[in-house]
């Protein structure tokens, strides 16, 4: 009798539990949890064309200059599907700063054109030869609301080639922080890379700086789009 009584209490609270457990579910999470099986890495920039890419540092500082240079890092893997075509990818940036003096100095990186990511994008990641010099390096974007962020990819005080990679926040209610997509205006990209931005160390920030820069790439969700509809029209007009 006390086994039995035993059983059907187990069985009791078992049941509760799975009760409890259905009653919690949240269907956001559910379609959160079913996006991430379509995560792709996309590339967003190869750095293979001239004049693409322009460069600034205030003219109290120093001068800057870019241009490519044939090379690429060895230890660099081809994208899925790309590996026929990896010979083309056989250029990179590179960046010349020449300092007037040690100081608090900054410059830019950035694109011709703002570089647009679809799907929503988890990280980016770009290969970068810093020199070995302890200047801090960051990534800067855009919004759907064209809001301008920026994002800590890492020290250039490394030397020879490193993969760089930073994760892009997701936006807490869709209005705050960097916001990648909305229902009530359409279905363009949200999201969009602007370039570069090394911080110097004042102590390291003297004579010439050389940077180089390849492959800059995303993870990006792409779930939305890979599970439409073939008869959903898209809200683009």
């Amino acid at each position: 009798m006390k086994k039995l009584v035993s059983v059907i209490l187990t069985l009791a609270t078992a049941g509760l539990l799975f009760a409890q457990s259905i009653a919690s579910a949240n269907p956001e999470t559910v379609g959160a949890d079913s996006a991430m099986l379509s995560l792709r890495e996309v590339s967003v920039d190869k750095f293979e064309r001239e004049g693409s890419w322009s460069v600034k540092i205030s003219s109290d500082d120093g001068v800057i200059a870019a241009r490519l240079f044939d090379g690429n890092p060895a230890m660099k893997e081809p994208l899925q599907g790309e590996e026929e075509n990896a010979d083309q990818d056989t250029q990179v940036l590179g960046v010349r700063v020449d300092f007037f003096r040690r100081g608090v100095d900054s410059f830019t990186i950035t694109s011709g054109r703002p570089l647009a990511i679809e799907g929503t994008v988890k990280t980016l990641s770009v290969w970068a030869c810093g020199r070995n010099q302890d200047h801090d390096m960051y990534v800067l974007v855009q919004d759907y609301y064209g809001r301008n962020f920026e994002l800590y990819m890492g020290s250039l005080g490394f030397s020879g080639w490193k993969k760089l990679t930073c994760v892009v926040p997701p936006s807490p209610d869709g209005e705050h922080g960097i916001v990648q997509s909305s229902a009530y205006y359409g279905e363009r990209p949200g999201f969009k890379v602007l370039g570069f931005r090394i911080d110097c160390n004042p102590m390291q920030a003297r004579g010439h700086y050389y940077v180089y820069f390849d492959d800059l790439r995303a993870v990006t969700d792409l779930y939305d789009m890979e599970n439409r509809d073939e008869d959903d029209m898209s809200d683009n007009w």
